[in-house]
């Protein structure tokens, strides 16, 4: 089947960048909230998204006024009668995800496909809300989604081959790169994004680093353009947490840390002043912490086979612009300095030392 009529529930950030990008890739987009304020605001965002690409030469005229006339918002859900797919993008809460898709499943023609855009809950829980489970699938896109390329297809129990295929065709025909993934809590990418922003809130909790000086050994020891909190401040940390959070039956290593607690919380953003400088056994253990709860949820997702090291890497790299993704960065430096960095984490949180340790130097090959 192809998707012709698309539908997104939720016009916050993330429902919004994926109507901009979906009504530009030729997609017929129906977008849905109860808030006509955030209707307005997600017109006004794709307007603005397609002037500045005019201006700046990505975009030809003829293609923003076609993608204006294939965008088009309502407040009632009702309208997603006649969709091909429906993705839901509502807050990372699993009741308020769980009834919505009791209600799709009554308005929703059988044939559609109905997806969530989840980033770290399980597919599989949330499926026993829809009716034909087999239709049901995580659609994961990253922020912003009317640019960024991922997006995770996240395969349930129940999910039908031909709903992955589909998919898959979907996310390419709307100029996206697709990461199949099984369903699992963070999926293949925010298994390990979220513990790495985590950290870095922990650091600061024990008086390690500042926000600023993390952020700059981040950038220095994973290759990232942008530190955890610098990061943070732009999904939001309530966003983040929230995320976190949900990926509590993991474990202790999951739980968050007291600074994102409280940021979070507050639905503030994190204050980043002046980087205290260089200091070379101070910024080595930083380096060393931050790398280390970016490498145990890797190791322990390729135990699950969650995702392959060449896709966990490739995830990183396009979601997250990490310039050393984790695979090859393992391998580049060896097991034993892997070891090094996991075991402490293993040891504090109680958890066995990953088996996928003993493919490091060859998990890219």
């Amino acid at each position: 089947m192809d998707i012709t009529r698309l539908g997104i529930l939720g016009a916050g950030t993330m429902g919004s960048g994926i109507a901009i990008g979906a009504a530009l890739a030729g997609i017929e987009t129906l977008l849905v909230d109860i808030d006509s304020a955030r209707l307005t605001s997600a017109l006004a965002e794709a307007e603005r998204f397609y002037e500045r690409g005019i201006e700046k030469g990505r975009i030809a005229p003829t293609a923003a006024d076609a993608a204006r006339a294939r965008l088009k918002t309502v407040a009632a859900m009702a309208a997603f009668a006649d969709r091909d797919l429906i993705v839901e993008a509502v807050f990372e809460d699993f009741n308020l995800k769980a009834k919505v898709f009791q209600e799709l499943s009554l308005i929703a023609r059988r044939s559609a496909i109905l997806a969530t855009d989840t980033s770290c809950l399980r597919v599989g829980d949330l499926a026993v809300n829809v009716e034909a489970p087999e239709r049901f699938l995580g659609l994961h896109y990253f922020s912003p989604a009317q640019i960024n390329p991922l997006v995770e297809v996240v395969r349930g129990a129940e999910t039908s081959q031909a709903t992955v295929e589909t998919a898959l065709a979907f996310t390419r025909a709307t100029g996206k790169t697709p990461l199949l993934c099984k369903d699992s809590f963070g999926f293949a990418v925010n298994r390990f994004f979220c513990p790495f922003t985590n950290e870095a809130a922990r650091l600061v909790d024990e008086q390690l680093g500042t926000t600023a000086q993390v952020d700059r050994v981040a950038r220095e020891a994973l290759g990232v353009a942008v530190g955890p909190f610098a990061v943070q401040n732009i999904v939001k940390p309530r966003i983040n947490l929230h995320a976190i959070r949900n990926l509590a039956p993991l474990g202790p290593f999951y739980a968050p840390a007291e600074l994102l607690e409280r940021v979070g919380e507050a639905g503030e953003s994190f204050e980043i002043g002046e980087d205290p400088g260089p200091g070379a056994e101070t910024d080595a253990l930083i380096a060393e912490r931050l790398q280390g709860a970016v490498f145990l949820p890797v190791l322990e997702e390729l135990d699950e086979t969650v995702a392959s090291p060449a896709d966990i890497d490739r995830g990183a790299a396009l979601a997250l612009k990490f310039g050393k993704p984790p695979c090859a960065l393992m391998d580049a430096l060896g097991r034993e300095a892997v070891e090094e960095r996991v075991a402490p984490l293993c040891q504090r949180y109680g958890v066995a030392l990953p088996s996928s340790i003993e493919r490091v130097g060859s998990l890219i090959s």
